[in-house]
């Protein structure tokens, strides 16, 4: 793998800079991403985080309402923007030739922004929406809602990123104007830019357009919250709208950067990515007690959680599927993965590393992650050594010390009696 080369600096307003030169292709990522998640809000205003993401397309004093998206189309770009518990990320990819357009609709975002009623109660009702869709409406939509509320007792990570519809509700003008004042600032932000630049002119525009900009004021809001120990397993059902059971393990687990962490991420792998994944291989193709199978590591900027969830086959007990789950389980605990194995989850491993940086958008977003968690940037080109120093005896480890009945969330996911359903 080449090294991606950029170049990092600051502000005099502590925004910090981020760029990549790559003349591949005649195009450019502009993107920013703030600290602020989900996990910053306080208990009783929750969604904000999310909110934000949606309301910042609204306009700003020099962009008219509606107006954000259509800057960038008629220039032949595309944009977006997601929020996590930990961050939100904006970005435009443009034709080269328009790198100062992409930077002055993101210094209008930071500096300019429309926060307002007008807009609160449009992206209100978009919010609402979008809520129904993913979650209240789609089937085993709520998983995660459901799962982290009682992994987590204590800390924020346990509302979702989505947040409260009567919190938003609730919420004034001047609830979301103070939202934006406090996290909304260079000091609390990283611009990462990857493409056909040149990096003198890059440097000049980003001066004219974010130079200028206020630092924040205050001191940012960083919860300092540590869970206690899940103290035994949480068992529990929930009815939802669905035709097959489904089971749902979570397992409390370390936070990211940390040598755990980086273990259980490829026991996580080796559970459930590709034909060959051990949850897949059991549950799917020789016991057929599951339709689908998978484990994902929520991996983030405190200690998350490592879900497995298996989808029952026609017929199945969720018992079944839990004791096969369990078997799972038991076998990385208790038998090292073959060599042969090792090599192929360690290709597997390095083969999503390259592709997540495989592009100009995926590097300024990890450029901007690698910053923002670790203040190193240059992980970029070094965090796959993490992965790779990783043994197998470290992976049977990890599996003994997290996935442990104690240390776990147990759902039973059925569907709801006849007199229940819409």
């Amino acid at each position: 793998m080449s090294k991606i080369e950029f170049t990092e600096y600051d502000l005099d307003n502590g925004l910090h800079v981020i760029l990549h030169e790559d003349h591949s292709t005649p195009i450019v990522a502009v993107s920013i991403m703030y600290h602020v998640g989900s996990k910053n809000e306080q208990p009783d205003k929750t969604g904000f985080a999310h909110f934000f993401e949606h309301l910042l397309f609204e306009g700003s004093e020099n962009i008219k309402r509606g107006e954000y998206d259509s800057y960038v189309e008629k220039a032949g770009g595309t944009l977006n923007a997601n929020t996590s518990y930990d961050r939100t990320f904006y970005y435009e990819i443009l034709p080269s030739n328009q790198l100062e357009l992409g930077l002055w609709l993101e210094s209008e975002r930071l500096l300019h922004a429309k926060v307002e009623d007008v807009g609160i109660e449009t992206q209100r009702e978009v919010v609402k929406e979008e809520r129904r869709q993913r979650i209240d409406n789609q089937p085993y939509g709520s998983i995660l809602q459901e799962t982290m509320k009682r992994a987590f007792t204590e800390h924020p990570y346990k509302w979702p990123i989505i947040g409260s519809m009567d919190h938003l509700d609730a919420a004034v003008e001047s609830d979301y104007q103070n939202f934006y004042r406090d996290f909304y600032v260079p000091n609390n932000a990283v611009l990462s830019i990857a493409g056909d630049i040149d990096m003198a002119q890059a440097k000049d525009w980003i001066q004219k357009y974010f130079g200028k900009i206020p630092k924040g004021t205050k001191e940012i809001y960083r919860p300092d919250v540590v869970e206690p120990p899940l103290g035994g397993e949480v068992r529990d059902t929930v009815f939802d709208n669905i035709q097959l059971p489904a089971v749902i393990h979570a397992y409390r687990s370390p936070a990211q950067g940390t040598p755990d962490a980086y273990a259980m991420e490829m026991l996580s792998t080796l559970l459930s990515q590709g034909e060959s994944s051990w949850l897949k291989k059991k549950l799917v193709d020789e016991e057929q007690k599951a339709l689908f199978v998978g484990n994902f590591l929520l991996n983030l900027e405190d200690p998350g959680v490592s879900l497995a969830f298996g989808i029952c086959n026609q017929g199945i007990d969720p018992m079944d599927v839990e004791k096969s789950m369990d078997e799972v389980v038991k076998k990385v605990q208790t038998e090292l993965i073959s060599e042969n194995d090792f090599q192929k989850l360690r290709n597997q491993i390095e083969s999503n590393f390259i592709s997540s940086n495989s592009g100009v958008a995926g590097i300024a977003e990890s450029l901007a992650n690698y910053h923002m968690y670790f203040g190193d940037a240059d992980l970029i080109n070094s965090e796959i050594d993490k992965y790779l120093a990783v043994t197998r005896e470290d992976i049977q480890r990890v599996a003994n010390t997290y996935f442990t009945p104690d240390n776990r969330v147990s759902l039973f996911y059925v569907p709801k009696p006849q007199e229940q359903k819409p």
